[in-house]
């Protein structure tokens, strides 16, 4: 019996198909990859280059998601190339209402980001023509307007109004920050109302609605644009999803707060990918009749 057995082994091990390659764990390949190099799209989780990502604007080579950008990142797609003058880089949050922990906060975003707050703005030209800027970085308390985002945006309106310039914002943000509480508020009415006198003055406002655009910004000066375009998918709404199907009691659709959703209903003049932002901004500013004079 003994015999039989060690004879069917026997057997078996020398018609059983020998494996050519040697298994490895997806974990493993992972950890051989060095960082950085491979990047997985959160929408479809195809695997791209971080080059080709770079090469693309930072949008998914299969699916055309757009990814998060900086504002640094996102002026340099923008406008000419070297041609950027920053405004009030040195303005820094406080903690007027000495909320725990927020100028600990404050101080690690700082250190994360590289910036002092959410907001970038300055001066710069695309294809020539000048104009002021204002992009938000949501690296930074997820660009959530407090007193200094308001106070720089406010300062760029009105830098725009004297200098007869366009005015060309990207908001990405996550509402009123609720650390500075009416501070942040107020910001609302204040931005507003720089924008109420450019458009007195006959300024040109295009408000530019990345993913995500929340709150308060919604509410206020990302909304108010004479022309409002916003990137594909960005979600863009006041009050959360959830909190409106609760209130209401009704299933909301599925692209609801969405770009694609919001230019069907008219709150959207265009939806443009950002591959194509940079003409079609140039494009609209050409339209305008902006050709780099300086307008008193």
């Amino acid at each position: 019996m003994l015999a039989i057995k060690r004879g069917e082994k026997v057997l078996k091990d020398l018609f059983q198909k020998k494996r050519k390659y040697a298994s490895v764990s997806a974990k493993s390949i992972q950890k051989d990859v060095p960082q950085g190099i491979i990047v997985k799209c959160p929408d479809c989780n195809a695997i791209i280059y971080a080059k080709e990502l770079e090469k693309n604007y930072r949008t998914c080579t299969k699916c055309d998601y757009h990814f998060q950008i900086t504002a640094k990142e996102r002026i340099s797609y923008t406008l000419d190339q070297d041609n950027f003058f920053e405004y009030d880089s040195d303005l820094s949050s406080c903690n007027p209402l000495d909320f725990p922990e927020y100028e600990e906060k404050l101080a690690s975003d700082k250190q994360k980001t590289g910036l002092n707050e959410a907001v970038i703005t300055g001066e710069g030209t695309i294809d020539g023509i000048p104009l002021v800027i204002a992009v938000m970085d949501a690296r930074f308390r997820m660009a959530s307007m407090g007193s200094v985002v308001g106070e720089k945006i406010t300062r760029a309106i009105e830098k725009a109004n004297v200098k007869g310039y366009p005015f060309i914002l990207f908001s990405a943000s996550g509402g009123a920050r609720m650390q500075e509480g009416i501070f942040s508020l107020m910001q609302m009415a204040k931005t507003s109302a720089a924008l109420k006198e450019l458009d007195r003055q006959g300024g040109l406002f295009i408000s530019v609605l990345t993913n995500p655009t929340t709150g308060g910004v919604t509410a206020s000066f990302a909304s108010l644009g004479d022309i409002n375009i916003a990137e594909p998918k960005a979600l863009i709404g006041f009050a959360g999803r959830r909190i409106i199907e609760q209130t209401i009691r009704q299933k909301l659709p599925d692209d609801f707060q969405t770009a694609e959703f919001l230019i069907k209903h008219g709150h959207l003049d265009k939806v443009v990918h950002r591959s194509d932002m940079r003409a079609f901004l140039g494009s609209v500013l050409k339209l305008h009749a902006f050709g780099g004079v300086h307008h008193e």
